[in-house]
């Protein structure tokens, strides 16, 4: 833990703005490695320039793909596919991203060398055979073997075969990773996958990839091969929702505010937290809608209320918010009646032990929960006025408890000392001059 923190001693003033959020992650990520694939020369608009974001960069550029960054455009200069120029001893340094470690790896399965890929401390914890066992089936090898967490090398092969994978997480990095691992591999990969987000199945779309995708209730039936090649493509990055979220828990615990986010993603596979807010009593609604890449994106309309209830979540909602639990944790702790969270033990596997900590940071500030490993109820208070001194540490450098915890801050009151603040910048770096600039926060 370092030294840095924010100091928050007063509530957000009442406010009714307009204002857009940086690009979405999951999009910008995924365009930057499919670019590092494409022939030609391939441009972004708006996107996200956080660490995670950079990580990935960082990595094609140590894999000899030209790339150059401005103020709001990035151009990467694609070799196509398997393009890479491989060396012996090259480190890839993942950083904090799940993402750019494990979708790096398909990229790599023809490399005639070891490459180590490598991560923070956060990284180095969580658990990648997820992504290795597929990977080994198609037939590349990693070491050492056995190993489960990073640092691990991953060992390419001449010799690589389609498979059959079953996806039971609901984890769209699982099956974006054999979705790329098509790229280099013959035949047809087969993918029987829990539905999840489905940026990588839209973007293959839109390049035009060879690409099959059938429904059946909650599972999708996917078919991908490799293409002859994959031509350059441009994008202009939509605003991520989960970077939308925590301005839209700050609007709803606000008094007499409202708020609109220009640009959004509103992929449906995204919508989680809108839905699930919505059936707690808010009133956030989606306007002028638009395609950019199959991608659905448009506005968000939020409003302050008064009238939070309670909510028996559906677990069929769980993957198109996993991400925004903590701050939909928080709105329930100002909602009536006690809600209930079910099946998310996924939540312990991210950056930090979310669920442990979100029901950890809720009991902090009086409000009761009960947690198991995988479920949490939480008994809401919507009186609930802070006035004690709160410091928040020792979280793993998670963004999204720090974000959380400041939009606990600003709506609930309280004098709150939040440790490792630059902790955002893994993923949404203009948070902080978001709040002090459109919001007139101030942070001692």
């Amino acid at each position: 833990m370092s030294s840095k923190y924010l100091l928050v001693t007063k509530k957000v003033k009442k406010f009714n703005k307009t204002l857009q959020v940086d690009g979405d992650k999951s999009i910008s990520i995924r365009w930057l490695l499919l670019a590092s694939q494409a022939i030609g020369i391939s441009k972004a608009k708006n996107l996200l320039k956080s660490e995670d974001v950079l990580s990935g960069i960082d990595c094609i550029r140590k894999l000899g793909i030209k790339v150059n960054i401005s103020d709001n455009n990035c151009i990467i200069y694609g070799r196509g596919i398997n393009g890479f120029k491989y060396r012996k001893n090259i480190i890839l340094n993942a950083g904090n991203s799940g993402t750019v470690g494990r979708l790096i790896l398909p990229l790599l399965i023809k490399s005639p060398h070891k490459i180590k890929i490598i991560g923070d401390k956060s990284l180095s914890k969580r658990d990648f055979s997820r992504v290795i066992n597929p990977l080994n089936k198609i037939g590349v090898k990693f070491y050492p073997r056995g190993k489960k967490r990073l640092p691990i090398s991953i060992l390419g092969s001449k010799y690589l075969r389609p498979i059959n994978y079953h996806e039971k997480r609901g984890s769209a990095q699982c099956k974006t990773c054999v979705m790329l691992a098509s790229l280099n591999t013959p035949g047809e990969m087969k993918i029987y996958a829990k539905r999840s987000r489905n940026h990588t199945e839209l973007m293959f779309k839109s390049l035009k990839m060879p690409i099959s995708i059938k429904k059946s209730g909650n599972v999708d039936f996917i078919t991908t091969s490799s293409p002859q090649k994959l031509d350059s493509f441009n994008l202009n990055v939509p605003g991520d929702i989960s970077s939308s979220a925590f301005f839209i828990a700050l609007t709803l615990l606000s008094k007499n505010s409202q708020l609109v986010l220009k640009n959004i993603n509103l992929n449906p596979s995204r919508l989680g937290i809108i839905k699930i807010l919505n059936k707690m009593g808010a009133s956030i609604k989606t306007k002028n809608i638009k395609s950019i890449r199959g991608e659905k994106c448009g506005d968000i309309f939020i409003k302050s209320t008064n009238n939070l209830k309670a909510i028996n979540c559906p677990s069929s909602l769980n993957s198109s918010a996993i991400d925004e639990f903590l701050i939909i944790f928080l709105i329930a702790a100002k909602s009536k009646g006690v809600s209930y969270f079910k099946d998310l033990s996924e939540l312990n596997k991210k950056e930090s032990p979310r669920l442990k900590l979100g029901s950890k940071i809720l009991n902090m500030i009086g409000v009761k929960t009960i947690l198991t490993k995988d479920s949490i109820k939480i008994f809401g208070n919507p009186k609930i006025v802070l006035h004690k001194n709160y410091e928040i540490k020792n979280y793993l450098k998670d963004h999204r408890v720090m974000a959380m915890c400041t939009i606990a801050a600003l709506t609930l009151g309280g004098v709150w000392k939040i440790y490792d603040p630059d902790s955002i910048q893994t993923s949404f770096p203009s948070f902080i001059k978001i709040l002090k600039k459109e919001f007139d926060v101030k942070f001692l």
